[in-house]
């Protein structure tokens, strides 16, 4: 009897080996998506563990004792990290602005900067309100009047800054004296006493005259508004400044490329950051109870702003789910939590906005660098949180013009607020000086500044990221709907040349010649 399992000569497969087969290719299809999975994710999975393993780290080793010398060993890890960071800001910002800028029509840009510009404002303006809500509500310096520097060992700040030279300063960090210069230095006023003359007493009179000076730091803002000009002015030269675009894109390309190299160290660096700030950590329990209403107030407001008024925001323009956007960022925010920086978590923001989130590289490049400059909500919340506190301290009742004034200076003053840890402590002495506190207590700021800050940074660089995606979803809608009015203009033309054949053929003129050339043989007949 023939086999069953052979036809013509040839083996066939038994239906158990078929199960076996078909088995297999299930199992291999659920290790492949394992695979796949992990591929794709990997870098958060480390990004995230190397948090985890930096707190348990942190906390065996805070059981040792180390010296100031072993504390600033074991921290090298995550100071190289930061460093890498900060080497990469000055080209990404640069050439990224110039390519952005120079790739976008003047039309588009100007409204796209338009729009930026609005959303960056409004949403900061909102984060203050939130900011000085919580405050007053939660009275974080009330009962808290006999806390002072001294009680918990700290060094008293003062700031005699007038607001007016801050605000000026700003001014003239946009337009820097020397672009070299601003790559490693910004412009600030500073004061000294000159004598003009001499009372009836003979008591010589002195006078507080400001004078400019260089202080080391980037100015990221001259830097940005260059960058931007620069570009659009080599879109305005057409052909003699696609060289020169062209070597910008190849250098923002390449600046890209070592930002996913940067990245893989990531993991590493951001588990000794994360462990040595919690080796280095004074008494915790005293400043907890101390500022504690403080912290919860500030983490309060960013919890409110980053996870319900920025995603409403995103999904009102966009109707698309928020969360599912900010879940392609978990390795931006791991960066902003453990580095406290802004500036230096936008190499692995552009990246991950562009390939997780499908931003169009120029939107990205464009908007990324000037939100990490000017757009600080987080800086805003806890910035009046913080002026609120301090007039809650010293027995200060605020009114209506104080209140409005705090919340007007936080928005204008984070604009030029460095992008560096602890930069939002400068700006809290501008709002105290512009509703006439003392800057005595600034300190206690600084205290917990290392709490504070991580939620702050995070807020900073969601709305950012949520910004880039509402004008990329901008940009696709205006795009598609260019594309419908080329094709209802293709349409209507396709019909105007129907219509001029029609009326070519069925014009009574025509038919009325017809007619008379048709008749002309028979006159000529008739005639003849």
């Amino acid at each position: 009897m023939e086999n069953k399992n052979e036809i013509n000569g040839h083996a066939m497969p038994s239906s158990n080996s078929a199960d076996h087969i078909l088995g297999k290719s299930a199992q291999k299809s659920c290790r492949e998506k394992l695979m796949e999975f992990l591929n794709k994710n990997l870098l958060v999975i480390m990004t995230v563990s190397g948090v985890l393993v930096g707190v348990g780290l942190g906390m065996m080793v805070r059981n040792m004792n180390l010296t100031k010398a072993q504390m600033t060993y074991f921290a090298f890890p995550g100071e190289m990290l930061l460093r890498m960071l900060k080497m990469i800001i000055l080209p990404l910002v640069v050439c990224s602005l110039v390519s952005g800028a120079a790739s976008l029509d003047t039309r588009s840009l100007g409204k796209l900067g338009g729009i930026a510009v609005a959303y960056f404002l409004v949403t900061t303006l909102i984060a203050s309100s939130i900011g000085v809500a919580l405050a007053f509500i939660i009275k974080p310096g009330v009962g808290a009047g006999a806390l002072n520097t001294n009680s918990l060992g700290l060094e008293s700040i003062s700031s005699d800054k007038e607001t007016t030279d801050s605000f000026l300063d700003l001014a003239r960090n946009l337009f820097p004296a020397n672009l070299v210069a601003a790559a490693f230095r910004s412009y600030v006023t500073d004061y000294k006493m000159v004598a003009v003359g001499n009372d009836t007493n003979g008591t010589t009179l002195y006078q507080k005259v400001p004078f400019g000076k260089e202080t080391d730091g980037m100015n990221i803002l001259g830097l940005v508004l260059f960058a931007m000009v620069f570009g659009v002015a080599l879109r305005k030269l057409g052909e003699e400044g696609e060289e020169l675009i062209r070597f910008f894109n190849a250098f923002n390309e390449a600046t890209m490329v070592l930002v996913s190299w940067i990245m893989w160290y990531i993991p590493f660096g951001i588990m000794f950051l994360v462990g040595s700030k919690i080796v280095e950590m004074e008494d915790v329990v005293l400043l907890v109870t101390s500022l504690g209403k403080y912290i919860f107030a500030s983490i309060l407001g960013h919890i409110i702003h980053g996870g319900i008024v920025l995603p409403l925001i995103y999904f009102g323009f966009t109707r698309k789910n928020p969360f599912s956007f900010l879940s392609g960022l978990i390795t931006p925010f791991t960066t902003a939590f453990a580095t406290c920086s802004s500036s230096a978590t936008l190499p692995s923001m552009i990246k991950c906005v562009e390939e997780n989130n499908g931003v169009d590289k120029r939107i990205a490049r464009f908007i990324l660098p000037i939100g990490a400059t000017v757009n600080m909500d987080g800086a805003a919340i806890f910035q009046c949180i913080a002026a609120v506190f301090i007039a809650q301290l010293n027995n200060a009742e605020l009114n209506a013009g104080q209140i409005f004034t705090i919340l007007v200076t936080a928005t204008a003053s984070s604009v030029g607020a460095a992008g560096i840890p602890a930069g939002g402590i400068i700006t809290i002495a501008i709002i105290l000086e512009a509703i006439g506190l003392p800057t005595n207590d600034l300190s206690l700021m600084l205290a917990v500044d290392w709490i504070v800050d991580r939620t702050t940074t995070v807020v900073n660089v969601e709305g950012d990221a949520l910004g880039a995606g509402i004008l990329h979803h901008i940009n696709q809608q205006e795009m598609k709907k260019q594309i419908g009015q080329q094709e209802e203009l293709a349409e209507v033309r396709v019909e105007a040349v129907a219509n001029v054949q029609a009326e070519e053929e069925t014009s009574p003129l025509v038919t009325h010649q017809a007619k008379a050339v048709a008749a002309m043989p028979e006159a000529i007949e008739s005639v003849l």
